[in-house]
């Protein structure tokens, strides 16, 4: 079943405030119904709004994805929110409702991997309990490592208990020496062909990715999944034209592609703003790309014929778009 264009809505039928200012969120359906199945790495898209806040976030599924009757998600409460976390904190409570569109799986986990190495930073740990709950029900070899700041801002550890994945979860705190993450020793001692996923802070994810590459391990074979990235979308102005509406725009230095258009009557959904979602990929007939996102693979990135309007730009001073 294609559920990636679906919208619901459900019900918060249960709301668990862990350490860390996390929220974790269980989704049902209105009607008790089951709701349609997601693999391990799928998000949901969750319309937050509250007054003026009017928006679109992603957030992980971190439940067990055999099981139909509900959905869980994870939320941190970000105090560099721009709104997003911040309302859902606020207006989430249990017999709520959300509207969402999903799930939705950019992140998908290969089960016919060798070993998996699991990286969670933080609320990147969310798709690593969906993730490390399939791979467990596969009897596959993996470990989980779980990085925070303290033990004592470490969500999700009655989970870990509960759903009986204590023996594979390693965990990792900043204030504790003796628990430090020996990145180099764990990719290191990987076996060949292991994937490496990543999930968590950027520093982090750059800090990880970079490492599993200099250990010879190969693009493919590491995945990854922002939640948000500082992106500058500021650069030199330039003409897009789209050509299926037959419309060209300028776009000013401080403006992006998604907003130069939609002035123009082009409208062009976009959800993250960061260029971490994919919601605003178009097609590229013409021109090079600045791309500035964190959707993109690097091979999709060499072959120039996509990007996310919602941040990247135009290297040259015109671009054409199957708009």
């Amino acid at each position: 079943m294609d559920t990636a264009n679906q919208r619901l809505t459900l019900a918060i039928d249960r709301r668990i405030d862990e350490p860390g200012g996390i929220a974790r969120l269980r989704l049902r359906s209105l009607d008790g119904a089951p709701l349609a199945p997601f693999t391990a790495g799928a998000h949901l898209d969750v319309h937050v709004r509250d007054g003026e806040i009017d928006l679109w976030r992603q957030y992980s599924l971190c439940s067990d994805p055999q099981v139909s009757e509900f959905y869980e998600i994870g939320v941190l409460r970000d105090p560099n929110s721009r709104g997003g976390s911040e309302t859902l904190h606020r207006i989430a409570r249990e017999g709520e409702t959300l509207e969402i569109e999903g799930p939705r799986n950019h992140f998908p986990l290969h089960e016919e991997a060798p070993q998996s190495l699991l990286f969670g930073g933080g609320i990147g740990v969310t798709p690593m309990m969906a993730m490390a709950r399939r791979l467990r029900a596969l009897g596959k070899d993996f470990t989980l490592h779980y990085c925070t700041r303290s033990r004592s801002l470490t969500a999700f550890r009655g989970e870990v208990e509960a759903a009986g994945l204590s023996d594979v979860v390693v965990y990792h705190h900043d204030d504790e020496f003796e628990t430090k993450l020996d990145l180099n020793a764990e990719l290191a001692a990987a076996r060949e062909g292991a994937h490496v996923y990543v999930c968590g802070p950027q520093g982090f994810m750059d800090w990880v990715i970079s490492r599993a590459q200099a250990f010879g391990i190969g693009d493919d074979r590491i995945h990854r999944e922002f939640f948000s990235a500082d992106v500058d979308v500021s650069g030199d102005a330039f003409e897009v034209v789209a050509e299926r509406s037959g419309i060209s725009v300028s776009v000013g230095s401080e403006e992006t592609i998604a907003k130069a258009l939609a002035k123009a009557g082009v409208k062009v959904e976009v959800k993250c703003e960061e260029g971490v979602c994919g919601t605003c990929v178009a097609d590229v007939l013409e021109g090079e790309i600045d791309h500035r996102d964190h959707f993109l693979t690097e091979e999709e990135k060499r072959e120039g014929e996509m990007m996310c309007v919602c941040c990247s730009r135009a290297k040259g001073k015109r671009i054409v778009l199957d708009l």
